[in-house]
């Protein structure tokens, strides 16, 4: 039988049928069942859960009694993931932490047959809700008026949240991100203070939590973490950008500032907006002043300067390798400009070699928002180079126009079939091809090319 834990009976939000069916079964069998936190959360906001989450005054072992197919994900701390139609929910016993001493786990958990006990360890208001289809809604801590204000606030004394578990301080600034709220004056004073617990979490947990936040609508909201200090412990490096200012005619924000505006205009890929965080960040080790006016500040070579400090920060962050390289890339080609040189079209399919044809399109959006990020000055500097770019690599896509080796109408196995001695010569001719079919697209023919070919063996 269920508490009368005051639930807004009024109060129906639709949940999936499998979970209606975890719960009664919880329920027939004696136990209270309630679909809590983050599935209450989104769904109250008109979003779609990504999972849901049933929390119950069921012992683990008595979960498992009572469904066919379990797994144990978490039964020392009372989860068992239940399975229906080879999808997950995470069934968790009520629950009381005890103390925390390493920021990031409980040294012990005792189990509770209390709801309002369980909710109150939850880390913010808004995701302390539970729910249950005929007990209604349980807000023991007003999440649904903080939802209404628009707010991050802590379930208690903030501090005591962000003690038992450290990762908490930048989880609010991404929910902060991913929800458009702000946060609560006494829960972010409480993250100020702390922010140095940050030092103890994995940076596994910290690196999701920091692509979650810059992937969201409101990458913007990394500067909460700068002024948090919660950046300064986890990327450094966004600091120095926040305080290296860019006195010159094409800027008009710091180097942070920039960046922000930046990653808003980009897609919100993990590739796009990662370049995008880190496409200056070699400004700050870039630094010259201008002799003629020493008022003026460059930054000479910050491309090659980044990539080289891009693949050390993002594999202390723990992304995957194919990220960092495509990463790398980015940050490495983002300040080139092609039609520097003439807007002629031979510039930009060189500079489609260079780049590479596989992350031209992505070049193209980092420099369309990079332009975003400037002066009105800057943004009218070479803005038209950056469309003739645009429209000359995709008459280049469009019309398959060869831009490396591979694609060109012969392959080292040709020339070798006419006859030509193997080894680095056959590197060499395939690249003097190249070079001309760049030159010439109408030259990428193989019948022409075979016959230049045999005048260089």
């Amino acid at each position: 039988m269920v508490k009368d834990y005051n639930g807004i009976k009024k109060f129906k939000i639709n949940i999936p049928k499998s979970v209606r069916m975890i719960i009664g079964i919880l329920e027939q069998n004696g136990y209270e069942a309630f679909a809590v936190g983050g599935c209450v959360r989104d769904t109250i906001l008109g979003r779609t859960p990504q999972d849901w989450d049933i929390t119950t005054s069921a012992l683990p072992h008595q979960v498992k009694e009572l469904f066919h197919r379990t797994i144990d994900t978490g039964i020392q701390h009372g989860t068992v993931t239940v399975m229906l139609q080879r999808t997950g929910y995470e069934v968790t016993t009520y629950r009381i932490d005890g103390e925390y001493n390493d920021s990031r786990h409980p040294d012990s958990v005792e189990f509770t047959a209390d709801l309002i006990e369980d909710l109150k360890r939850r880390d913010f208001t808004i995701n302390a809700m539970a729910y249950n289809p005929e007990v209604g809604l349980v807000d023991a801590f007003d999440g649904m008026g903080d939802i209404e204000k628009k707010m991050i606030k802590c379930v208690g004394q903030p501090k005591e949240r962000f003690t038992e578990d450290a990762l908490r301080i930048l989880r609010a600034v991404r929910f902060s991100a991913q929800l458009g709220f702000d946060i609560e004056e006494h829960t972010m004073e409480a993250m100020e203070l702390l922010a140095q617990n940050l030092e103890n979490i994995s940076a596994e947990r910290i690196h999701v939590e920091l692509e979650k936040l810059i992937m969201s609508n409101h990458p913007d909201k990394l500067i909460t973490a700068y002024h948090a200090g919660i950046t300064k412990v986890i990327l450094p490096e966004f600091d120095r950008m926040m305080e290296c200012l860019q006195n010159t005619p094409y800027h008009m924000y710091n180097v942070g500032e920039h960046t922000i505006k930046v990653m808003e205009n980009v897609p919100s890929t993990k590739v796009m907006r990662w370049a995008a965080l880190l496409h200056d960040v070699g400004k700050p080790d870039s630094v010259t002043y201008d002799k003629k006016d020493p008022s003026r500040m460059h930054f000479y070579g910050h491309a090659h300067v980044g990539a080289e400090m891009a693949g050390p920060i993002l594999r202390r962050l723990k992304l995957d390798n194919k990220t960092i390289k495509l990463v790398t890339r980015l940050v490495e080609c983002h300040d080139d400009r092609p039609v520097s040189k003439g807007m002629e079209p031979v510039n930009v399919r060189k500079s489609v070699h260079k780049i590479g044809k596989d992350i031209y399109q992505q070049y193209l959006q980092l420099v369309y928002a990079d332009f975003q990020g400037k002066s009105a000055y800057g943004k009218e500097k070479g803005y038209d180079g950056y469309l003739y770019e645009k429209e000359q690599f995709q008459y280049i896509a469009e019309n398959h126009i060869c831009t490396c080796k591979a694609e060109l109408a012969v392959s080292g196995k040709d020339l070798i079939a006419a006859g030509c001695s193997t080894g680095s010569i056959i590197g060499d001719i395939l690249k003097e091809l190249l070079n001309r079919v760049l030159e010439q697209p109408e030259l990428n023919d193989k019948k022409m090319l075979m016959d230049i070919a045999r005048t260089m063996f």
